[in-house]
């Protein structure tokens, strides 16, 4: 049987050209042809480091190999599928437990012993680039230079020198930008907030950093890590770099800054990049310093205050942006207060109280009435049947090709007993009945067509168990428990204004929540009854979503949409 190949190809963006595709799938290819293996598609990571599996690439790689769709991989070395150690350790362990081999055109067949060498020499190498880019850094600071990046108010100068290579690192006073700077300093030492200062900038459509629009935060940053405009040091002549390291997070992949101490800081005197006065530059740092203890009284308070039932889970319905506290009891939408009514005009706020009352209400009077279950039976059994129908058609797939592995192990038996040398027909066999154990496993283990049914008391299973739920909410040993059962019944929250009484804008609430909660509660009479839900019951509740969208005033009008 022909195997069925793919090709893994990648390219970093600071050591080579995206041609480096093209040439690792043309000389990938050629291996395959020599091989007589069917390459039936191909894998692509442009720009992408090889540090981390995060990549878009490598991991439908692994998707379809879970989905048995081609047998081995091909790539022109190991460390262009991964150059971390634990990352093409795991890699190597998934795609060998779904059957699936690694050739590459510098190893040749992939086995335990590539993975822990070469693994370690591409970790080992990924360690010295480090270190070696570091020490580059560092030169180029001290000599006054950019370690990397660019700070708003400056732009960033390329020349070519005499022997014709690209001399990096210098930059000079961008005038546009810097008078910004001088008026941000100026309206902060004035007594303007920074919310303030971003609301007036937006207005007048003045560009932030990178284009995007000004945040209170990306005035303000934090004066203890030395980030946010009125914290830069640069604007005052002095070049600091290393504050802060990176780390790699191994379960997310993705960096977090870790604050170095102040004795590992580099410090470079750069008088010509000097854009605010050293007069201006001690009023703002008297007024931040004057303000630390309000400051540090507001976090405290933070963190003393008890936890919001619906933290995290409230959007705005103008802008989509979160609602955070404008209060001590109030929420309103984050960006129109720290960004400015030109970035979101929601200025509509409501308190806790309200909102978790409406939410509540909705959860426990308004979800389970007749006319929403017809609709929640209704969905849940039309995507039940199409993911049974899927199912179905995944099973014959497998059952076919099963067939076809058996017939082709009666070939090779046949060629054994006509006198074929067994060494020659070995590895074939060998890799037939890998593939036949697999398969066998995969039909064992998919879900048989059952008959659709959803429980006569499954409206009222979800009354008693939300009532419950809200019960649990006031005594003190069940608090936590009911509160993350409840906020897992939500997707999100949406706040909208609208028109009331006379001007008055008054908050319209939106609830977007998951059928599969629902139904997890609804459903619990079925297994309180022996009866477990299936794997394919457990898809169409994975799938299934819904919303309700209660109105503005207090009286009983809610409408649900149900979506998949």
């Amino acid at each position: 049987m022909t195997l069925r190949a793919v090709i893994y190809a990648r390219y970093s963006s600071d050591l080579q050209s995206a041609s480096s595709i093209e040439d690792q799938i043309r000389l990938c290819r050629e291996r395959a042809a020599r091989a007589g293996w069917q390459i039936v598609g191909s894998y692509e990571d442009a720009a992408t480091s090889g540090a981390s599996l995060m990549r878009p690439g490598i991991q439908r790689l692994q998707q379809d190999a879970r989905a048995c769709r081609f047998d081995i991989v091909i790539s022109e070395a190991l460390d262009r599928l991964s150059r971390n150690q634990a990352d093409i350790a795991a890699l190597y362990q998934n795609l060998t437990f779904a059957g699936v081999a690694i050739e590459t055109l510098a190893e040749g067949r992939i086995d335990e012993m590539h993975i822990g060498l070469k693994g370690t020499m591409n970790a080992l190498f990924l360690k010295d680039l480090a270190a070696k880019t570091r020490r580059g850094l560092r030169g180029r600071v001290e000599a006054g230079k950019s370690g990397g990046g660019n700070a708003f108010g400056y732009t960033v100068l390329r020349s070519l020198t005499e022997d014709g290579e690209i001399r990096r690192g210098d930059r000079e006073i961008n005038p546009d930008e810097a008078a910004i700077l001088r008026r941000i300093f100026q309206s902060y030492a004035d007594g303007l907030s920074p919310n303030r200062i971003a609301d007036l900038l937006n207005q007048e459509g003045i560009p932030g950093p990178r284009g995007r629009a000004w945040d209170k935060s990306t005035i303000h940053g934090n004066p203890k890590r030395g980030t946010g405009v009125l914290n830069n040091e640069l604007y005052v002549g002095r070049l600091v770099w290393n504050r802060q390291s990176f780390v790699k997070d191994p379960s997310t992949g993705k960096r977090q800054a870790r604050p170095n101490p102040e004795s590992e800081w580099i410090i470079t005197e750069v008088p010509e990049l000097r854009i605010i006065d050293q007069e201006l530059w001690d009023r703002v740092k008297t007024r931040q310093e004057g303000r630390k203890i309000e400051q540090t009284d507001k976090e405290a308070w933070e963190r003393r205050k008890p936890r919001f039932l619906l933290t995290g889970l409230v959007k705005c319905g103008c802008c989509g942006g979160g609602f955070s506290t404008v209060g001590k009891d109030r929420f309103g939408c984050s960006n129109s207060r720290n960004k400015g009514k030109s970035i979101c005009t929601n200025r509509t706020g409501i308190t806790r109280q309200e909102l978790e009352g409406r939410i509540l209400s909705i959860l426990s009077e308004q979800l389970m009435d007749p006319d929403l279950v017809k609709i929640f039976v209704a969905e849940y059994i039309a995507e039940r049947n199409r993911l049974a129908a899927s199912h179905v058609d995944d099973r014959a797939v497998k059952q076919k090709e099963l067939a076809k592995v058996i017939r082709d192990q009666d070939v090779l038996v046949n060629a054994l007993l006509a006198g074929t040398p067994p060494e020659r027909i070995r590895a074939k066999m060998e890799q037939l009945e890998a593939r036949q154990k697999q398969l066998e496993q995969d039909l064992a283990a998919a879900p048989t067509p059952t008959t659709t049914r959803l429980h006569p008391r499954i409206a009222e299973t979800y009354h008693d168990r939300i009532q419950a739920l809200i019960a649990g909410l006031s005594e003190p040993e069940a608090e936590g428990e009911a509160r993350e059962a409840i906020r897992g019944l939500i997707d999100k929250i949406v706040v909208t204004p609208v028109p009331g009484l006379g001007k008055r804008m008054l908050p319209q609430v939106e609830l977007h929540g998951s059928l599969a909660a629902i139904l997890g509660l609804s459903l619990a009479v079925d297994q309180a009854c022996g009866q477990q839900k299936t794997s394919c019951e457990q898809e169409v509740e994975e799938s299934v979503g819904f919303l309700v969208a209660g109105a503005c005033n207090h009286r009983d009008q809610h409408s649900l949409e149900v979506f998949v």
